[in-house]
C-alpha cells in the first residue's frame, strides 16, 4: 500500500477501480456524495476521479490539502473548474478516446432519425395507430453534411457519413489540409459551412468561442428545411434560436442530446416539437465506453501519481512516461536555471525569455518552459508547481517567452534564460545536460563561461577586480566563517580588469562572511543562490 489516497467520487467500472487497488492506491468510492461530503473526503486525497455529477468547484479545490490531480471518466469538463484547479497547481486530466465511438454512434442515429421519423412512427404504432403517410423521410445520400470540429468525434462521425454518400464539409481551424486531405473532408470557413449545409453537427467544447456559435444569424445563413444536431456541449446551439427555427420551418428536424441546463427543465419548448428527437446525455451511455472510460481515467491518474506522465491534461502538457524518463534531466536543469536566474537578479524583472539550442531547438519545450517558471518562483511564490506556474508568473507582471533556435552554439543541447529587469539590465545563465549520468550543468553566467553544478547546495556568484590574490583572500574569509568550498569556476572579462567567479558551498555562508567580502574593495557584487 503506498498510502496515496485516490477519491472515486463517482461510479466507474469496477475494472477502473481494481486497477488502482492492484497498484496499491487507497482508494475510496464515495458515490452520491454531497459538496459538504466531497470537502471533507478531498481533504486528504491526492486525486479525484469524476463523472459529470459531481462538481469539483473552487470551494472543493480549496478544501484538497494534498490534492495533484483531477480524473474526469469523459470527455466534457464543464463541471471541474479549471482556473481554479490551475491556481492550486492541480492537474486536469479527462479520457477522450473512451466515449469517442459511443458518442460517434449516438450522433449519427439522431442524425438517421431526423432523416426517417423512427421515434415519431414508434410511438404511434405503439398508440395503436397505423398511418404511413405521415412518416415519409429523407434520404442521406448525395447531402451535405457540416461538421463543426474534427477530432476525435467528428472524424468518426464524418467516416460513418461517407460511408453512407454524403459529401462533408469541415469547419476546425486547428484541421491541417493534409489531415483534411487524409479524412476525404473540405475545409470550409464557418459561413460557408451554414450556407451549404443540408445537415449540421457540432463537436467543440463550449468555450466563449463556441457559446451560441449557432444563434439567429446562424440560423438565417442556412437552407430552409436543414436538420442541426448537437451531442458534444450543451449551448454551442442556442435553444431559443432553435425553438424559433423549427417554428418557422428553417430546421425540418433536429436532434439533441445535451442541453444549456440539465436536466431539461419540464416546461421547457423544445418538448413541443415532434420533429426534435431528445435524449438524456446519453453520449457515453454504452457499456464499451463506460469501461473504456472507468479503465483509462484509472490508468492516468496512476501514471500521474507514480511517474509523473500526463495524459489526456487540460491545464497542463501531456507527455507519456518513456518521454518523460528520457526529457528528465532537462525539466531538472530548466527548473535550476530559473531558479538561478531569479537570485542573481537584483531587480524587478520584467521579462523571463528561454531560448532552446541544437536539439532542444526541434521539439515542443511546454513543458521545459513550465520548468523554468516553476523554477523561478521556487523562492518567491508558495506553492508553485508547472500547472500554476504561468498564472503566478502572470500574477507578477512577468511576461514569458519561449524561443526555439537554430543558431549555433558550442553544445549539442542548450537552455538559456535571460531576464530583463526594469532598468533594462539584463541577466542569464545557460546551461546543458554532460555525460552517460546526464548531470545538469550551468556552463554560461551573463556571458561569462562557467562549470556549476546546480544540483549542490549552494553557490556564490561574486563580481571582482582582477588581481592578484582574490581567490585566496575570498578563501581565507569563508574558511574563517566554517564555510567550505566544494568547486570553483573563474571567468576574466579580457582588458576590462574583472572577473567573475562562482564558488560551490558546502551550505549557505553566514552573514558575517557575505559582509566582510562585501567590504572588500575588490569585489563589486556579491549573490548567493540557494538550490535546495
Amino acid at each position: 500500500m503506498n498510502n496515496q489516497k485516490v477519491l472515486v467520487a463517482d461510479p466507474i467500472s469496477p475494472k477502473g477501480v481494481e486497477l488502482l487497488k492492484q497498484k496499491g492506491f487507497d482508494v475510496v468510492e464515495a458515490y452520491g456524495s454531497t459538496p459538504d461530503q466531497i470537502k471533507e473526503l478531498i481533504k486528504d486525497a491526492e486525486a479525484v476521479i469524476v463523472r459529470s455529477e459531481t462538481k469539483i468547484t473552487a470551494d472543493v479545490l480549496a478544501c484538497a490539502e494534498k490534492l495533484k490531480a483531477v480524473g474526469r471518466a469523459g470527455v466534457g469538463v464543464d463541471n471541474i473548474d479549471i482556473p481554479a484547479a490551475s491556481e492550486k497547481g492541480v492537474v486536469v486530466m479527462n479520457t477522450p478516446t473512451g466515449n469517442t465511438i459511443a458518442t460517434a454512434e449516438l450522433t449519427f442515429t439522431h442524425m438517421l432519425c431526423g432523416t426517417r421519423p423512427i421515434s415519431q412512427a414508434n410511438a404511434s404504432i405503439h398508440s395503436g395507430a397505423w398511418d404511413r403517410k405521415s412518416f415519409k423521410g429523407t434520404e442521406l445520400k448525395n447531402k451535405v453534411l457540416a461538421v463543426l470540429g474534427m477530432g476525435r468525434i467528428g472524424a468518426e462521425v464524418a467516416k460513418r457519413a461517407m460511408a453512407f454518400g454524403m459529401k462533408v464539409l469541415a469547419y476546425d481551424p486547428f484541421l491541417t489540409e493534409a489531415r483534411a486531405k487524409t479524412l476525404g473532408v473540405e475545409i470550409v470557413p464557418l459561413e460557408e459551412a451554414f450556407k451549404r449545409a443540408d445537415y449540421v453537427t457540432v463537436h467543440m467544447p463550449l468555450t466563449e468561442a463556441t457559446k451560441y456559435m449557432i444563434d439567429e444569424k446562424a440560423f438565417d445563413l442556412m437552407k430552409k428545411g436543414v436538420r442541426v444536431f448537437n451531442c458534444a456541449r450543451g449551448g454551442i446551439i442556442k435553444e431559443t434560436a432553435l425553438v424559433e427555427a423549427l417554428k418557422s420551418g428553417k430546421v425540418a428536424a433536429a436532434g439533441l442530446d445535451v442541453y444549456e441546463s440539465e436536466p431539461l427543465a419540464k416546461d421547457s419548448p423544445l418538448r413541443d416539437f415532434p420533429n426534435l428527437v431528445l435524449t438524456p446525455h446519453l453520449g457515453a451511455s454504452t457499456k464499451e465506453a463506460q469501461e473504456s472510460c472507468g479503465i483509462e481515467v484509472a490508468e492516468v491518474i496512476a501514471d500521474a501519481l507514480q511517474s509523473g506522465a500526463i495524459r489526456n491534461a487540460i491545464n497542463k502538457p501531456s507527455i507519456d512516461a518513456e518521454s518523460m524518463k528520457q526529457i528528465s534531466p532537462y525539466v531538472v536543469l530548466c527548473e535550476k536555471l530559473g531558479l538561478f536566474v531569479q537570485q542573481i537578479s537584483p531587480e524587478r524583472v520584467q521579462k523571463l525569455t528561454i531560448k532552446f539550442f541544437g536539439k532542444l531547438g526541434n521539439i515542443d519545450n511546454k513543458l521545459l518552459t513550465l520548468a523554468v517558471q516553476k523554477g523561478y518562483l521556487s523562492k518567491i511564490a508558495e506553492n508553485a508547481n508547472d500547472v500554476n506556474a504561468p498564472a503566478k508568473m502572470k500574477h507578477l507582471g512577468i511576461e514569458v517567452e519561449s524561443i526555439n533556435s537554430n543558431a549555433d552554439v558550442d553544445y549539442a543541447e542548450l537552455v538559456e534564460v535571460v531576464a530583463t529587469c526594469e532598468k533594462g539590465t539584463v541577466h542569464s545563465a545557460a546551461g546543458t545536460v554532460t555525460g552517460k549520468s546526464a548531470k545538469p550543468r550551468i556552463v554560461q553566467v551573463d556571458a561569462h563561461s562557467m562549470e556549476i553544478n546546480p544540483c549542490g547546495r549552494c553557490v556564490m556568484v561574486l563580481k571582482n577586480q582582477d588581481t592578484p590574490g582574490m581567490v585566496g583572500i575570498i578563501g581565507t574569509i569563508l574558511g574563517k566563517f566554517g564555510c567550505n568550498i566544494a568547486n570553483m569556476s573563474l571567468s576574466r572579462e579580457e582588458g576590462a580588469g574583472r572577473a567573475l567567479s562562482a564558488f560551490e558551498l558546502d551550505g549557505i555562508p553566514a552573514g558575517e562572511a557575505l559582509a566582510d567580502l562585501k567590504a572588500l574593495g575588490q569585489i563589486e557584487d556579491v549573490k548567493v543562490v540557494d538550490f535546495a
